[in-house]
This record gives C-alpha cells, structure tokens and sequence, in this order.
C-alpha cells in the first residue's frame, strides 16, 4: 500500500498495488481520513479482481466543507492531470463528487453512456443502486412483498430506493444525517422523491412521523438493510443489535472484522461491498471495452453478473463475504504474489483501534 499526500489540498491518493494502473473513485468529505483511504483502496483491488481486471485499487479523499468543494476539487484535478495522461490513476465520482466534477481530466468523455441521464438520473448511480438492489434480490430470491431499511437518500440511496421498489419491495425504514423514520406498513417514496428535492437531507422531518436517532436504523426489522455511509459501520456491537435477514452494502467497507463474525454467527446474511456496489466499474470497464452501447445494456449486464457473483458467492461454505473474498482472490493469484495481500480482505477496525 502506497498513500501519498497532495500537494495542493489536504487530501490523500492511496494506491493499493504497485502496478501500472490503478482506479478507483474521489471521495470529499470534511473529515476523510488517510486510513480511509487506504481501506478503500483495498475494496477497489478485490471488486477489479472479481471483475477479472489486472488493475490495482486506489481511492483519493479530499477533505474540504461544500463552501470549498469547487476550488479544492479545481485544484485536485489539475494536481493528478499528469498521472491521469500517463494512466496511472482512473478515478471517477465517490462520495462528495460528482461526473461533471472531473470534466476537465485527460480522457473524460462527454459522450460516454454512462455519463448520460435517463428519467433525470445519471446511469452510472442507476447501475450502482441496480446491483445492491440485484444482489439482494439474488439472495432472498425475490422482493415481492419484502422489506427495505435504506441508510441515506442521495445519490445512490435514492437510486437503491427507486430500483427496490420497481421490484415490489418496500421501504420501511430511511435515515439521512438529520435522524431515521420508519413505518412497518411503508414509506411514501414518491413524497420522500419530493421532499428530498426540496429540503434535502431534512425531508425526514417532514412526514409526520416520529425521528429517531440516524443509528436506529441498524435495528429496524427489515429484510434487506442497505449501509450507505462511512467505513466501518457495522462494528460489534452494532453487528449484535440487527434485525434484517440480508445485508447489502450501498457503502463501501461497511463491516469491521468483529461486526462481520458476529453476524455470521447470528446467520445474517452477509453480502461484499465490493459485489454490491460493482455495478458503475462494471459500466466503464465494459464501455472502455466498446460492449456498452446504450443504458439498457448497462442494466442488462449489470444485472447478469452481479447476479452471477452474488449466486457463487452465496454457495461458500463461509458464507457470502468469504465467498466474494473467495472469487476476487483467486483471480489475484493469477498476477499478484500473495505478500501483496497481507493485509486481508476490505474489513474496517474496530472503533479505538
């Protein structure tokens, strides 16, 4: 693992491998961290590995409040524009960033399918929200009638949201940074939509129903609960207060190594990060190859394969975690020496550690 420290904002480019290329998203945020990158980093290299690239993981995290964002992000663009034009570092949207937000990078295409807009929403957090939703429907079987608990309504909750209940789920429990709502018989999604695009984050408070503290969330029965904020979330003893069947991470890096033993133990169904959340790298890495023609075909193939990695991950004697471990590690060991790995899988510590 390899951080290294930008010159011209208070920020962070981990690289993962030591390798010719590496990818992985820019995250801003006021308190992003130089671990945190690095644990990103490593969910990059697992989620290109399942894809069968030989690319290494990278992450950048900028640290900056909304008042700052454009300067610090001009600044950071014209930072790494060198390192882009030799292709060292391919980086897209994260959280905190937007596509249009890396206009100005070597190689950004205005045309790019993913980069387009259907129904109002760009398809790279179309496909993303698509494969947590996917994956999910892979393990229950189906989401007719099943029950969702969705942890944040931005980019890609919003887009888990939608994509759940076009399938039959419904919501039952959301919580942004101003708290949780939670009704058993079902959210309004179409008044959420509404209420999100007028009063953003503070839309919760506006339904009529009681607002609990945002971690209430983790403790909602559901079916399904979708993580969809920091790293390392699902610590131990939150991991011992859940009541969903099946957890299917929006987040990346959600479990902290303690959390993910005590929710295999309790038999909560465990879904990788780094499977659920594949569905933008799939995008790219398939229209770079010329096989993305349109944004139904992103769909389409998104939905095939996050459907295929959730299914042989499923049949992992360790469970489905293990089991996406598993498959990226494998394909690893076809170019890496395992010493590169020492450090295991994407799993946060533990809180003080």
């Amino acid at each position: 693992m390899r951080i290294v420290e930008l010159a011209s904002v208070d920020g962070y480019i981990a690289f993962d491998l030591d390798c010719p290329t590496s990818a992985g998203g820019t995250r801003l945020a006021p308190d992003a961290t130089r671990g945190e990158a690095g644990l990103l980093a490593r969910a990059m290299t697992y989620k290109l590995a399942l894809l069968g690239e030989r690319i290494g993981g990278a992450k950048a995290v900028l640290r900056a409040g909304p008042e700052d964002r454009a300067a610090v992000l001009d600044r950071y663009c014209q930072e790494i524009t060198p390192l882009v034009e030799k292709g060292g570092f391919v980086t897209a949207s994260d959280l905190g960033t937007h596509t249009r937000d890396f206009a100005s990078l070597p190689g950004h295409r205005t045309d790019s399918v993913m980069h387009q807009e259907v129904d109002g929403e760009l398809v790279d957090t179309m496909v993303t929200g698509l494969g947590v939703v996917v994956a999910a429907e892979t393990a229950l079987g189906g989401l007719a009638g099943r029950t969702f608990a969705v942890e944040g309504f931005g980019k890609v909750g919003g887009a888990v949201v939608r994509e759940a209940a076009r399938r039959g789920a419904r919501l039952v429990a959301l919580s942004t940074l101003h708290g949780c709502v939670a009704d058993p018989g079902g959210l309004d999604v179409a008044a959420l939509e509404e209420l999100r695009a007028e009063h953003g984050d503070a839309c919760v408070n506006l339904l009529g129903l009681p607002v609990r503290p945002a971690e209430t969330l983790y403790e909602v029965t559901a079916d399904v609960l979708v993580p969809g904020a920091r790293t390392g979330t699902l610590t131990a003893e939150r991991a011992a207060g859940v009541r969903a069947r099946v957890i299917a991470p929006a987040a990346n890096v959600p479990y902290t190594g303690a959390g993910l033993r005590i929710l295999t133990e309790r038999d909560v169904t465990t879904l990788a990060d780094f499977v659920c959340g594949a569905g933008a790298a799939i995008g790219y890495l398939t229209e770079r190859a010329g096989r993305v023609p349109d944004a139904a075909s992103a769909r389409d193939l998104v939905e095939e394969r996050i459907g295929r990695f959730t299914g042989l991950a499923l049949a992992h004697p360790g469970g489905p975690f293990a089991g996406s471990c598993a498959l990226a590690e494998e394909f690893l060991a076809t170019w890496r020496d395992p010493a590169d790995l020492a450090d295991g899988p994407p799993l946060a510590p533990e809180p003080g550690r």
